[in-house]
């Protein structure tokens, strides 16, 4: 068919091999959100992100409408989030956070990647004592913002901290599982 017709195949195979992986990703994650907090994107944030990630994807609606049926569905397998820790070379201290729908090839899969890196898997909780779970927000500073009035109502949050940063207002706080917003 001549080489003009080969490069647009092959980029165009290109494109929609890496929108084939994006959208199943996507999916996935629709389908822990849905379980995790319903299938109500008003009730449950981080469903309504996923999705408005799977826009700016152009994955289309069909697809993400799909992801929550497949979810509500009663037969269908169930992704856990699990973290496993390990070392790395030089005794670096890394922890992988996964969602998984079968945990022994997920094992499998890690302690090989481990080992390629010479490093290797070890028990979970391991490296807890190391890391903190934190928050980070970002927020757009306006004009005649009192930060002192701001950071007092935040406080029955618990913040840890907040400064601005330029146009920018940072805030640090514990990471706290508080599930879905209702």
């Amino acid at each position: 068919m001549g080489r003009a017709f080969e490069y647009r195949k092959a980029r165009k195979l290109k494109r929609w091999g890496n929108m084939a992986r994006t959208f199943t990703r996507i999916g996935k994650e629709i389908e822990m959100a849905v379980k995790a907090g319903g299938p109500d994107p008003a009730n449950n944030l981080r469903l309504r992100l996923l999705m408005q990630n799977a826009k700016n994807e152009s994955m289309p609606k069909e697809n993400v409408e799909r992801a929550i049926k497949r979810a509500t569905s009663k037969d269908t397998s169930d992704y856990k989030e699990v973290v496993y820790d390990g070392k790395g070379p030089h005794g670096i201290a890394i922890v992988v956070e996964t969602a998984t729908d079968n945990p022994t090839r997920t094992v499998a899969n890690l302690r090989a990647a481990f080992v390629r890196g010479k490093g290797e898997l070890g028990t979970m909780g391991m490296n807890d004592f190391l890391f903190e779970r934190k928050c980070s927000f970002v927020v757009a500073y306006k004009e005649g913002l009192d930060l002192d009035e701001m950071e007092l109502e935040l406080c029955d949050y618990d913040i840890e901290e907040m400064f601005r940063d330029g146009d920018e207002i940072m805030i640090y706080a514990d990471f706290k599982n508080y599930g879905p917003i209702s």
